[in-house]
């Protein structure tokens, strides 16, 4: 099992931070996920790929940076 970090930009309050970690628990493959509103990053735990971690972000209205 892996872990990936993503660093989000978008998120400026708790609903944002909600929304993107469901977003990412609802890909295949995620175990655990934990979203940091303060640093900015969301850390995801599981076999799940980074593109389509970047891609379940986006399509919640958020950007992720490389």
């Amino acid at each position: 099992m892996s872990q990936t970090i993503l660093k989000i930009e978008g998120m400026t309050c708790n609903h944002c931070k909600m929304r993107a970690e469901k977003a990412l628990q609802g890909v295949s493959g995620v175990e655990s996920v934990n979203v940091d509103l303060a640093n900015k990053e969301a850390i995801v735990t599981g076999d799940a790929e980074r593109a389509d971690l970047v891609k379940a972000v986006v399509n919640a209205g958020y950007s992720v940076k490389d």
